[in-house]
């Protein structure tokens, strides 16, 4: 394996992952695989690196009191048995039809992130079932990532932004910790099912972490709306990008 560039993919990925609050494991399986990391070990070895790479960035929104507690802890608390539901649901469900899914949802809320006309400052908490969107997105996005083998960071902050209207900022945060949360699940299983090489984990992390810290120092430091439009061109970018050669 070329560990310079899982080394400089973990560097990219922390990064992203850091300024756009989410664990990046489904943007670093299909680098690994193009260097040469065997396809099982490229789902499973991200997820470790994931869960402290993904605490390093969340604390520099911490510091800047960016952090919606009701969310996090809500989040987490369905989230994490969501997980484990949608890990077991894997023996009956087919991961191709949700990964197209799935691609196509992160290219829509790019979309609408776009055009939206400009980020919210504070969550609109007084909205019809707020206490209950936010159940339908802990919960959808627990069961993908566990269907998935992944920490669910794709689409959490998307929909924290676009159904439960947070501002960009919180929104990044919460993925962020959550992502970290989701990931513990799906790190034990692989692990007992000798899916993760360690070494690849160190090598990937050594780079990740602290890059996640300084993509997240930079969009702290970012005007809100210039970061949302960013976002959304990501989303877009990417949902097409793995919508045309992903498959």
């Amino acid at each position: 394996m070329n560990w310079i560039a899982i080394a400089l993919i973990g560097a990219v990925v922390g990064f992203l992952a850091g300024l756009f609050g989410k664990g990046g494991s489904a943007i670093a399986t299909p680098l690994l695989v193009a260097v040469g990391v065997p396809a099982f070990v490229a789902v499973a070895a991200p997820l470790p690196a994931t869960i402290p790479s993904t605490l390093v960035a969340f604390s520099a929104y911490w510091r800047s009191h960016l952090v919606d507690r009701e969310v996090l802890w809500w989040s987490i608390g369905i989230g994490i048995p969501a997980t484990i539901a949608g890990a077991v649901a894997t023996r009956w469900i087919s991961g191709g039809v949700l990964v197209t899914a799935t691609e196509v949802i992160i290219a829509a809320l790019g979309a609408r992130l776009l055009m939206r006309p400009g980020a919210p400052t504070e969550i609109v908490r007084d909205v019809p079932g707020h206490r209950a969107r936010l159940v339908a997105v802990a919960a959808v996005v627990g069961v993908a990532a566990g269907l998935l083998a992944n920490s669910g960071g794709f689409l959490l902050a998307p929909l924290y932004i676009t159904v439960l209207r947070m501002p960009v900022k919180p929104a990044f945060a919460c993925s962020l910790a959550v992502a970290a949360a989701l990931a513990v699940p799906g790190t034990i299983v692989h692990a007992a099912l000798g899916h993760i090489d360690w070494s690849v984990v160190a090598v990937f992390g050594v780079t990740s972490i602290p890059l996640s810290y300084l993509g997240a120092r930079v969009a702290v430091r970012s005007n809100s709306n210039r970061l949302e439009r960013a976002y959304g061109a990501v989303l877009v970018a990417l949902g097409v990008g793995f919508l045309a050669f992903g498959h």
